[in-house]
């Protein structure tokens, strides 16, 4: 391993786990300016320095001392070098070695038909937050400048795999490691592409499919990207979290959806009214009626159906607006009002809408869809043969057959 490269990756680390440079030469039983002179390329650090470093910065020894991906390292092979979890089943590997191949048959099917290169989103360039408190605030506040920059308002998301297809980005749902939400994936041969866990619910795929998006938008320097439990606690994992919660719940958003419910309204309010007779003024108080305020499981449950998100997840973003306290978010959050939400959701035929996984063939419609439609337009221009489309058709999981009598019909239009 190049000196150079080793101490880039361990201030990278360091930087990420939000620790300084004297935390580190503490768990060394260092003076701090080993460390400095360690990240700065001037010191070898030992192996069991480095061992001691990869378990306080929560990184396998292995990230350290792999080779760096770069634009000519074939994509698959870089992410189930950085994602080796993939591996563990062989039916895991091969479907998202598909999704991939789907990805860059889409990207080669817009250079034959002289299409822009798929540039994404625009990079917000964010430094590397040094707490949690600043990685929230970075996600939050891209996020609101990201709905603007859209035009979506206070609304909900409808459709967030459409979304990201709209900004350059391919994505789909394919089976992963259970602990593993998400890839962003971003290299010349696909552009960007985001693959979230088919075995997830479709709340907690549509935060995953948010998430993977903040990464797009703040972190697409990496070739391969990995959402799961064992990277959780670093810092731009929380801000891509604070960007979905805030992306998916906007605050506006939230607070009509509460006006509309009749909650979330002060304790009281001052009124002051001028008084013509006296110049003076009338003050009095209004009061909601007792307990009206009071935000409960149902109104949890229609707020989470209403934007799309898991019920835990809406009690939080409604405990980091202040709409509830803590011992209300733990009230709120016990099995009993919880199960009593999801009841409340199957009595009105919703519970599927975010309790149900969306797998198989739906998953990966959007991408699909995306290709096969390249696929008629390139043939219908003259751009590939037939067995280049029967190819595609194989790739995308679509009849041979009955895409090329599309790609005829639409070629004889």
């Amino acid at each position: 391993m190049n000196r150079t490269e080793m101490s880039r990756r361990l201030r990278e680390a360091r930087e990420l786990a939000s620790i300084s440079q004297g935390e580190a030469a503490e768990a060394l039983g260092l003076p701090r300016t080993a460390v400095t002179q360690i990240e700065g390329g001037n010191r070898a650090v030992s192996t069991m320095e480095l061992a001691r470093l990869a378990d306080l910065y929560r990184r396998p020894v292995s990230w350290f001392l792999a080779d760096a991906p770069d634009a000519e390292e074939d994509v698959v092979v870089a992410l189930h070098r950085i994602a080796p979890g993939l591996d563990a089943a062989p039916e895991i590997r091969i479907e998202v070695d598909r999704c991939v191949q789907i990805c860059r048959e889409g990207v080669s099917l817009e250079g034959l038909l002289g299409r822009e290169e798929r540039d994404g989103p625009p990079a917000y360039r964010e430094p590397v937050p040094r707490s949690t408190g600043d990685a929230v605030a970075q996600g939050e506040r891209v996020a609101e400048q990201e709905r603007r920059r859209l035009e979506l308002g206070s609304s909900p998301i409808a459709d967030m795999t459409e979304l990201l297809g709209d900004q350059g980005i391919w994505a789909s749902v394919v089976d992963l490691p259970h602990t593993m939400s998400g890839l962003f994936l971003h290299h010349p041969s696909i552009g960007m592409a985001v693959l979230v866990n088919a075995g997830h619910v479709r709340a907690r795929q549509r935060f995953s499919l948010a998430h993977e998006y903040a990464h797009a938008l703040m972190d697409r320097n990496r070739v391969v990207g990995v959402s799961s439990a064992d990277n959780s606690r670093e810092r731009i994992e929380q801000r891509a979290n604070a960007f979905a919660a805030a992306f998916l719940l906007p605050e506006a958003g939230l607070e009509e959806e509460l006006r509309q419910l009749g909650k979330g309204q002060p304790a009281r309010t001052d009124q002051i009214v001028f008084d013509v007779a006296t110049g003076g003024s009338i003050q009095g108080q209004l009061r909601p009626a007792p307990r009206s305020q009071t935000i409960g499981f149902q109104d949890v449950a229609f707020i989470a159906h209403r934007f799309g998100v898991s019920y835990q997840a809406a009690v939080y973003r409604l405990k980091s607006l202040r709409y509830i306290n803590q011992p209300e978010s733990l009230l709120l959050l016990s099995p009993e009002q919880e199960n009593a939400g999801k009841d409340y959701l199957r009595a009105l035929d919703l519970f599927e809408d975010l309790e149900e996984p969306v797998r198989g063939p739906r998953g990966t419609r959007e991408l699909r869809s995306r290709v096969a439609h390249l696929a008629l337009e390139a043939y219908r221009l003259g751009e590939i043969s037939r067995g280049r489309l029967l190819d595609v058709g194989k790739t995308v999981g679509v009849d041979g057959r009955k895409l090329l009598e599309l790609a005829e019909a639409a070629r004889a239009e």
